[in-house]
């Protein structure tokens, strides 16, 4: 099924690619895109309405198990940039079929320059192979994350340096405040840990001195001793919150949550709007619970 997925690939992306090939959107503006909505709210905030940005990867969709149908990799091809977060599942199995195909879309890695962590399915001692791509849960990773968009925009387009740059100064207050707001709200926080079913708050839980633990063990449901463990950890710790992301399977969440008397919060960590999900997420972990 690849073979036949990356012959279609080759057939359709070749001509859109070739000289004269257009690089804007139905309504005539330039085109950006990027891996995950998130993104789409960063780079949104710098170009203002000078671009449209479209994003691959469909909301409550995975990006580490995501295919692209050939008529998104099309659209891509459209595309003056593809902002890249670094190290997603799907950006690692089609990053080099699009640039072999797409020579005149450059690519950016959002994450350079940002130190990255191991990714953990929990802490004890079980770690993927690879760098955590999480990196837009940290508002100080994205500052630097913003910053690399702003310096491929300004190669791209000198024109409009400018405004990108003032955009880009309004943003990186916004983000402080954000960053501040975060702070606030977890000083008194009951509970210094929190469990997740996919490991995507790493970095957050890494800047706001907190613990994550994961129901999800190496990219699969655990099994019926590894939530044993998993609860052992959590009635050691006092966990009070158990975050289930948009999509995932909520059943394990709930079964962990009843085992150590914890709260179950759906979480978005996907969604557009970035700042108002980390501020939430902030919020569920500061409230105060019943003893």
């Amino acid at each position: 099924m690849q073979k036949y997925l990356y012959l279609i690939l080759l057939s359709v992306l070749i001509p859109a690619c070739s000289p004269g090939a257009g690089k804007s959107a139905a309504g005539g503006k330039r085109v950006l895109t990027v891996t995950i909505e998130p993104q789409r709210y960063l780079l949104d905030r710098i170009v203002g309405d000078l671009f449209t940005v479209n994003t691959l990867v469909p909301p409550a969709t995975s990006p580490e198990t995501y295919e692209p149908a050939p008529s998104v990799m099309v659209e891509l091809g459209k595309s003056e940039i593809y902002f890249m977060v670094g190290d997603l599942g799907f950006e690692n199995a089609w990053s080099k079929r699009l640039a072999e195909n797409n020579p005149d879309v450059t690519l950016v890695n959002c994450s350079e320059g940002i130190a990255l962590m191991e990714e953990h399915d929990h802490d004890h001692g079980h770690a993927h192979c690879g760098a955590d791509p999480h990196v837009w849960s940290s508002p100080q990773a994205v500052k630097l994350f913003v910053r690399n968009m702003l310096n491929a925009l300004v190669k791209a387009d000198p024109g409009n340096a400018e405004v990108f740059r003032a955009n880009f100064d309004a943003f990186s207050a916004k983000i402080e405040r954000t960053d501040s707001l975060i702070r606030d709200l977890l000083r008194d926080a009951p509970s210094r840990s929190f469990i997740i079913y996919h490991p995507a708050l790493a970095y957050f839980a890494r800047d706001y001195g907190l613990h994550q633990l994961s129901i999800e063990f190496e990219g699969k449901s655990p099994s019926p001793s590894q939530i044993r463990e998993l609860v052992d950890a959590a009635r050691k710790e006092k966990i009070n919150t158990v975050f289930i992301q948009r999509g995932f399977d909520t059943k394990n969440a709930a079964v962990v949550a009843q085992e150590v008397g914890a709260e179950v919060f759906e979480i978005d960590p996907l969604r557009y709007e970035w700042d108002e999900e980390l501020l939430k997420i902030a919020a569920v972990l500061a409230r105060k619970t019943d003893e």
